[in-house]
């Protein structure tokens, strides 16, 4: 790829795209009414690596009230005082003001903004291969900091000193790694000089961004590769540090090759595939992480209660990172049933019930399966017998109707006291929900009545 403009090809498949499409005419709009219009940032760089983006951000010199005028549908940021929403063709647009922003800051928020000239907005961002502004109606491209060079080099170089780039945010510092590890490239020297040097200035962050970036990171092609940046710039001693504490961490040679705790977890994450949530990727890159609490050696390497041990630790590290206690329930849950697979086979009906109709059994599954993968060697044998045994199962014994009525509708409903009579509607009722026969709750509390009847 020439470093003096973006790969025409990739252009032409963003344009076929109805979002694409979108996307022109919302430049096309700005620059009819007199203004300037550029698609900037991560939507370019992505271009110049020949990916077609599915996000494209539009910086512009309209003001805020001049995109709200050009634009029928258009309404406030409240996240950025200088940007607009602006609906177009059906797609949404970031549309944002050129600005300049002091240098005191609160890392997410500027404390002061002013609107400015393009120029000037180049110097506010972080990355050269995010500092990118193209144009697609004149097709012209404006590249100050040479970030298309950088691009075709797969270069992470910060703008401007580095070293007051981090310090001004320190969330800099993971979007530097998660950089890194989407484009599969390497770091210019004084950016990670900066990295590694300001590895401290992660501590101030707020859990949220920590959470945010890091599921960000394991949601690349190869999230292993990040990590790893993460432990050895020590950012993970800062943020994790029990994560941190994995590596070195001896696990049976016999059954892992791949090395200490550390690299099975690096081996695991490096086996998502593309549909698999953002719970169960955090889910597997903790799901050992209490191998390092747990760790003994007599007779032979010993891990006892390691998963409940991690699910615990996870746990922890999540509140820290200030996650939904929704989440956490079902990551903790994840974690501190992924070794009980063994037992599956031999239980009663009942209890594979319990189990495999489960609402989260499929992510404990995905969780067996990434474990497995993580192993060197992999052997699938066993998983690929519990899977068979729970299709069959399920095949025979399918999942039980969610209950429409409870026994105190019911008892209000018929203005009866508990008892049998309870019971035999509550039975009759599902009986019905299996036949179909009874599919919303209003439709139950008619059968309730007429059965009574």
């Amino acid at each position: 790829m020439s470093v003096k403009e973006l790969p025409r090809k990739t252009i032409d498949a963003l344009l076929a795209t109805p979002y694409g499409e979108a996307a022109y005419v919302a430049c096309e709009t700005l620059k009819d009414a007199g203004f300037e219009a550029w698609w900037v940032g991560g939507a370019v760089r992505d271009i110049a690596l020949g990916h077609v983006p599915n996000d494209i951000d539009i910086a512009t010199d309209a003001t805020p009230n001049d995109v709200k005028t050009t634009f029928k549908h258009a309404k406030e940021d409240l996240r950025n005082l200088a940007s607009m929403r602006a609906k177009v063709k059906g797609s949404e647009f970031d549309i944002t003001t050129f600005r300049t922003e002091s240098d005191a800051s609160t890392g997410r928020h500027p404390i002061a903004i002013e609107f400015s000239t393009r120029e000037e907005d180049v110097r506010r961002r972080d990355f050269t291969v995010n500092a990118m502004y193209y144009d697609p109606v004149s097709r012209e491209l404006f590249d100050p900091t040479d970030g298309l060079r950088d691009a075709s080099e797969k270069l992470v170089r910060f703008i401007g000193d580095p070293s007051a780039r981090v310090t001004h945010d320190a969330l800099r510092i993971l979007r530097a790694v998660r950089l890194r590890t989407r484009m599969n490239g390497q770091y210019d020297p004084a950016t990670y000089a900066a990295l590694r040097d300001n590895a401290k200035l992660t501590g101030s962050l707020s859990g949220s961004r920590i959470l945010e970036e890091l599921e960000k990171l394991l949601d690349t092609d190869h999230p292993g590769r990040g990590l790893e940046d993460l432990w050895e710039l020590g950012i993970f001693a800062v943020i994790a540090p029990e994560l941190h504490k994995c590596k070195g961490i001896a696990q049976p040679a016999d059954y892992h090759h791949e090395g200490d705790v550390w690299n099975h977890l690096l081996a695991c994450t490096d086996s998502f595939r593309p549909d698999d949530d953002a719970d169960v990727r955090l889910a597997a890159l903790f799901h050992d992480i209490g191998k390092a609490e747990t760790f003994q050696l007599k007779e032979r390497i010993r891990f006892d209660h390691h998963a409940s041990v991690s699910a615990d630790i996870a746990t922890a590290i999540l509140k820290r990172w200030q996650t939904p206690s929704k989440r956490i329930e079902k990551i903790d849950w994840l974690i501190r049933h992924h070794m009980t697979m063994e037992t599956f086979k031999d239980l009663s009906d009942e209890r594979k019930a319990h189990w495999y109709h489960h609402p989260w059994f499929n992510d404990l599954l995905r969780i067996f399966w990434l474990d497995i993968a993580g192993t060197d060697p992999a052997d699938f044998a066993f998983y690929d017998s519990i899977v068979k045994d729970h299709d069959a199962f399920v095949d025979s014994h399918p999942r039980p109707p969610k209950q429409l009525l409870s026994g105190e509708d019911v008892m209000q409903l018929l203005g009866i006291r508990p008892g049998e009579e309870v019971g035999k509607a509550l039975q009759a009722l599902h009986d019905a929900q299996v036949r179909k026969e009874v599919t919303t709750k209003k439709e139950a509390k008619t059968f309730v009545l007429r059965a009574k009847a």
